[in-house]
């Protein structure tokens, strides 16, 4: 058994389309009914432009298959989600425009820049821009 690659992140929210909104018009990401049996109300999925559905986004009252429970807030035991991306001044100027708090940091032994911003529900990002 190998790991490929990371399938998706599951966001749940008091705020469905707010969240859904979020991600599509700062990250470019697609917006999608999930598949039966979830419902377009209670369940949308992220897309990139590679068609895969990399961020999962769930209402409080969405069925799931392992249910516990999810207290609203900061991303408990997980600290953050890293997004391989590219496109830095378009999402610096998407931020600002949003007047959105981020923070950028540089790691230039490696040619990385990463913006860290958080979404509507205080879930961190780090967004990864190799040598762009």
């Amino acid at each position: 058994m190998k790991v490929n690659a990371l399938d998706h992140v599951n966001i749940i929210t008091a705020d469905l389309d707010g969240t859904c909104d979020f991600y599509a018009e700062l990250l470019n990401l697609d917006r999608r009914d999930a598949p039966p049996p979830l419902t377009p109300q209670t369940a949308q999925w992220m897309y990139d432009e590679a068609e895969r559905p990399i961020l999962h986004i769930n209402s409080l009252d969405c069925i799931r298959a392992y249910d516990r429970e999810v207290p609203p807030g900061p991303t408990g035991s997980i600290h953050h989600v890293a997004l391989n991306c590219s496109g830095y001044d378009e999402i610096i100027a998407r931020l600002n425009a949003r007047d959105m708090d981020h923070q950028i940091n540089l790691i230039e032994a490696i040619g990385l820049r990463q913006v860290f911003t958080l979404d509507p529900n205080g879930v961190l990002l780090e967004l990864n821009f190799f040598g762009d």
